[in-house]
C-alpha cells in the first residue's frame, strides 16, 4: 500500500521551490513566513491572511494590462475593481484600497461597506462603485443613497429591465448606468443563457426606449462576464467577440458609452503544476477589443475588470494538525484533521474545488498515500485528491512529532460560504484567524489576531439558548 514519495521526487515532479513556498530545515514557509513558528504561537486549526499578497496581485494585473495596452497603442484606460463578495473583511478592503482601485458590489448590504470605507477616509466619492446583481428594493434604495449623496461614479448595472424604473424613482440627480449582457453558457450547463443580465437581442432596443431620452441617466458601461472564467477556449473568445459586437452597435448610437467591463475570472494557482499564460490572455483580450473597434470605426472603450479571487485568493491559507490515523481497509489509510473541511473549506465539499495542499513539517520523512478526513459525522467531510492527481501523499506519522498540513490560496469565498461567526455543521467551531503583514520593504513580518476560535457561548446565543 505504501508509496515512497520523498522530497527529491517531489522536486523532480514539480518546479519547486516556487513563488510563495520554500522549505528550510524540512519545514514549509509561506511568503517567507515560517509556518511552524506561526503554529507554535497560535496553534491549529488556524486561518491566515497574508496581506502583502493582495497588493501584489492588484499591481501585477495593472502592470499586465498597461503593458498589453502599450503594445497595441490602445487609447482607452484600464480600471481595476475588486468584487467585495470574494471577501468582505475590513482588512482585505483596507489593503486593496491602498492601490488606487475601485469596487464592485452585489447586494444591498455591500453599500454599507462603501459608506464605512468613506467614513474612515479609505475611499472618496470619486471612486467607481459598480453595482451588480439583481436589485431588490433595499438595494435600489441604498444605491440611490450613494448617488444622491454625491458618489458621482456609482454605476448601477442593469440586470433586468424593471430596474431602470425603480432607479428612476429613487435617484434625484444625474446617474451613470451600465447594462449587463446575458452571456451564453457552456454546453455543460442545464441552460443555454445566463439568468443574469439582458439578452443580446434586446439591449439596443432597451437603450432606445428606456435610457436614450431620459435626461437623468447616461449609459456609460456595457458589462460582460463568463461564469467559467477567462480561459483560452473557443467558447470564451466567441462570447468576448459577441460582447464587443454589442458594444460597437450600441456605441454608434450612444456617444456616452465609453467603457467595457469584462468582469472577473482570472484564475489562481490551485496546484503546484498550475500553468496559465496571464500575459498572453490579457494581451489577446486587449488586442481583440482594439481590432474590432478599429475595424468598425468606433472609439476603443475603457476596460474595467472585477477581479475577486485573483485579488484575495492567494493571500489565504488554512492550517491543521493530524490528530490520528485510521486504517480502514488494506488500501485506505485516513489521516484525521483537527477541524472540518465542510466548515472551513466549504468549496471542497460544495463544488469539489481543489486547493494547494502541502505538509508543513517532516519533509525529510517517507511519504505515503492517504485520505484526509474531517471531524464531522458526515460522509462528505473528506479530501482525497489534488488538482493534478487523484491522490494525496503526506509524511508517515511519527508518534514523537505531530504532523501539520496546510491548504493554500484559500482566501476567497470560504468564510462567506461557511457563514463566518454563525452555526457550523456539527457545531464545529470556526478556527482562529490571524493577519500577517509587513511594513513596505521590510523583511520582518508581524501578526495580529483577527478572530479567536469560536466559543460555545456565541453558538448558544445564535441558537437561542
Amino acid at each position: 500500500m505504501d508509496v515512497v514519495y520523498c522530497v527529491q521526487k517531489f522536486e523532480q515532479t514539480f518546479e519547486f521551490p516556487q513563488e510563495g513556498f520554500s522549505v528550510n530545515d524540512n519545514e514549509l514557509s509561506f511568503y517567507d513566513v515560517p509556518l511552524m513558528d506561526i503554529i507554535k504561537q497560535y496553534g491549529t486549526p488556524l486561518k491566515i491572511t497574508y496581506l502583502p499578497k493582495i497588493s501584489s496581485q492588484i499591481n501585477r494585473a495593472k502592470r499586465m494590462f498597461n503593458v498589453a495596452m502599450a503594445k497595441v497603442d490602445y487609447e482607452g484606460d484600464y480600471h481595476y475593481c475588486y468584487c467585495t463578495k470574494s471577501s468582505h473583511f475590513s482588512f482585505v478592503l483596507e489593503e486593496a484600497m491602498k492601490n488606487d482601485i475601485h469596487l464592485e458590489t452585489s447586494s444591498a448590504y455591500d453599500i454599507h461597506i462603501i459608506n464605512a470605507l468613506y467614513d474612515s477616509r479609505i475611499i472618496d466619492k470619486d471612486r467607481y462603485i459598480i453595482c451588480n446583481g439583481y436589485k431588490r428594493p433595499q438595494y435600489i434604495e441604498n444605491i440611490a443613497q450613494l448617488v444622491n449623496s454625491g458618489f458621482s461614479n456609482t454605476i448601477p448595472v442593469i440586470d433586468n429591465k424593471q430596474e431602470i424604473d425603480l432607479l428612476n424613482d429613487a435617484i434625484d440627480r444625474k446617474c451613470l448606468l451600465g447594462i449587463r449582457i446575458a452571456s451564453e453558457e457552456e454546453p455543460k450547463f442545464d441552460f443555454y443563457t445566463s439568468r443574469l443580465g439582458i439578452r443580446y437581442a434586446d439591449i439596443v432596443d432597451f437603450y432606445k426606449t428606456k435610457i436614450k431620452n431620459n435626461k437623468k441617466f447616461k449609459l456609460k458601461m456595457l458589462h460582460f462576464f463568463i461564469n467559467t472564467g477567462i480561459k483560452d477556449t473557443a467558447y470564451y473568445w466567441n462570447e468576448l467577440n459577441k460582447c464587443i459586437s454589442v458594444y460597437i452597435e450600441l456605441r454608434k448610437i450612444c456617444p456616452d458609452l465609453d467603457s467595457l467591463n469584462i468582469g472577473g475570472g482570472l484564475p489562481i494557482r490551485s496546484s503546484l503544476d498550475f500553468n496559465y499564460d496571464y500575459e498572453y490572455m490579457i494581451e489577446e483580450i486587449v488586442a481583440q477589443i482594439k481590432h474590432n473597434c478599429n475595424m468598425n470605426d468606433v472609439p476603443e472603450p475603457n476596460i474595467f475588470t472585477e477581479f475577486g479571487s485573483f485579488t484575495v485568493g492567494e493571500s489565504g491559507a488554512a492550517l491543521y494538525s493530524v490528530v490520528n490515523q485510521k486504517q480502514q481497509n488494506d488500501r485506505e489509510l485516513w489521516y484525521m484533521i483537527d477541524s472540518s473541511f465542510i466548515t472551513t473549506l466549504p468549496d471542497t465539499w460544495g463544488i469539489n474545488q481543489r486547493f494547494m495542499m502541502l505538509a508543513i513539517n517532516n519533509w525529510d520523512k517517507e511519504y505515503q498515500r492517504v485520505f484526509l478526513g474531517g471531524l464531522t459525522c458526515d460522509s462528505e467531510d473528506y479530501y482525497s485528491g489534488e488538482a493534478h492527481t487523484n491522490a494525496i501523499f503526506l509524511p508517515k506519522l511519527d508518534p514523537e512529532t505531530p504532523q501539520y498540513i496546510g491548504f493554500f490560496h484559500t482566501g476567497a469565498y470560504q468564510e462567506a460560504i461557511a457563514g463566518f461567526g454563525g452555526i457550523q455543521h456539527c457545531l464545529t467551531p470556526a478556527p482562529k484567524h490571524i493577519i500577517i503583514d509587513r511594513e513596505k520593504g521590510d523583511t520582518e513580518y508581524y501578526t495580529r489576531l483577527f478572530a479567536k476560535e469560536q466559543s460555545y457561548r456565541s453558538m448558544m446565543r445564535v441558537l437561542g439558548y
